[in-house]
């Protein structure tokens, strides 16, 4: 039997952020820096646990993204993965939906980045693709993201008109910015 539950990176404790460390770790393989699992931190995480076994981990952080003149409080999507033995199951679904709900509740416009191989299920939920130039507000001022121009996603919410073809900007963190 699988459980989802979501708690806030304050309230996990060192057994839960290990287990979810080693995970991405496995999923991700060599792709996964410290960097990256700092990304995840500071947020609420999905986890969903088989028994006392942890098989799927997503989180959203609170980021700032400029859109059309105004900085956007934004619930930005990061380690989303499910052990590869479990996947086709519903688990990351039910991840995303939670973590959907939060975005919707408290904040403007939801964001990822994501590879090529995870496009389908990000648009299959409703999410959109960035089709603007991306760029990320750096220590030197703000500089062009090329790189990530085609594998930014945005979940628009009602408030906010969002022009899917103009330019955004994240603010800036080490490692990936986006």
């Amino acid at each position: 039997m699988t459980e989802l539950r979501t708690a806030h990176t304050a309230d996990l404790d060192a057994g839960t952020l290990a287990a979810a460390r080693a995970l991405l770790d496995t999923v991700f393989g060599g792709d996964m820096t410290d960097q990256d699992w700092e990304h995840a931190l500071g947020g609420v995480h999905a986890l969903v646990w088989e028994g006392a076994e942890l098989i799927g981990h997503a989180s959203v952080v609170q980021r700032r993204v400029l859109h059309g003149g105004r900085a956007l409080r934004t619930g930005y999507v990061e380690g989303v993965v499910v052990r590869a033995d479990r996947r086709g199951r519903g688990h990351g679904a039910a991840m995303m939906a939670e973590l959907e709900r939060l975005i919707r509740g408290g904040y403007e416009l939801g964001a990822l980045s994501t590879t090529e191989e995870a496009l389908a299920f990000y648009a299959a939920r409703g999410w959109r693709r960035w089709q603007g130039l991306t760029w990320a507000l750096t220590p030197l001022g703000i500089a062009r993201t090329e790189e990530d121009d085609d594998g930014v996603f945005v979940l628009p919410l009602p408030a906010v008109a969002i022009d899917l073809t103009a330019e955004l900007v994240c603010d800036w963190r080490d490692g990936d910015v986006w």
